[in-house]
């Protein structure tokens, strides 16, 4: 039975943004769909790293060529985004019951991990050590990311059994000596975490 499993929060535990909240942010900054996200996404790995929200969504503008109307607006609604995937809510429940050490490892905010901590604490409470991007100064997929963790729950990096949505993801924390696995479902989970 695999001792050690560390998992990814969004696209794993937590649902991603929906198409509507993916809309609303989009409607708000007055930008094309495709054109904001791709600036989106191109400037996130600083601010998952630590960066201030007001530097990031001006490196965003900046990247567009324009300016946003309300940028406390796209704030908000970019942290309006803490759904669970409840099977794998209860998932963790079970695995922490039958003795398994849990580790996060989550690019995410700083202004979100007070959401997740106070809404979520129940079930964030079953794992041994939480590892955000925002509080150690680099996101996946840098190496340093995963070593971080491992280190944190007190193991080596090859002892633990990694999921990520993301499959560049997957790869750097292969090559950080980490077991790691595409996220497809529970099911998966379940299975690889009784594999002898």
């Amino acid at each position: 039975m695999t001792e050690v499993i560390v998992f990814d929060l969004y696209g794993v535990i937590a649902r991603t943004q929906t198409d509507d909240a993916r809309q609303r942010l989009a409607d708000l900054a007055g930008v094309p769909g495709d054109s904001f996200w791709q600036a989106y996404w191109l400037c996130r790995p600083a601010y998952d790293a630590g960066q201030d929200g007001v530097a990031y969504w001006a490196t965003v503008a900046e990247r567009l060529g324009t300016s946003f109307p309300d940028v406390p607006a796209l704030m908000k609604a970019d942290l309006d985004n803490c759904r669970v995937d409840d099977e794998m809510v209860s998932l963790v429940c079970e695995l922490a019951d039958q003795g398994h050490t849990l580790g996060l490892l989550s690019n995410i905010i700083e202004d979100l991990v007070p959401v997740w901590e106070s809404r979520h604490a129940s079930w964030l409470g079953r794992f041994a050590s939480l590892t955000y991007s925002c509080r150690i100064g680099v996101a996946k997929p840098d190496r340093r990311a995963y070593e971080i963790c491992a280190e944190r729950i007190g193991v080596a990096s090859s002892d633990v059994l990694f999921f990520d949505d993301n499959e560049a993801n997957v790869l750097a924390a292969r090559e950080a000596g980490m077991v790691a696995e595409l996220f497809t479902s529970p099911a998966q989970v379940r299975a690889l975490a009784l594999r002898q």
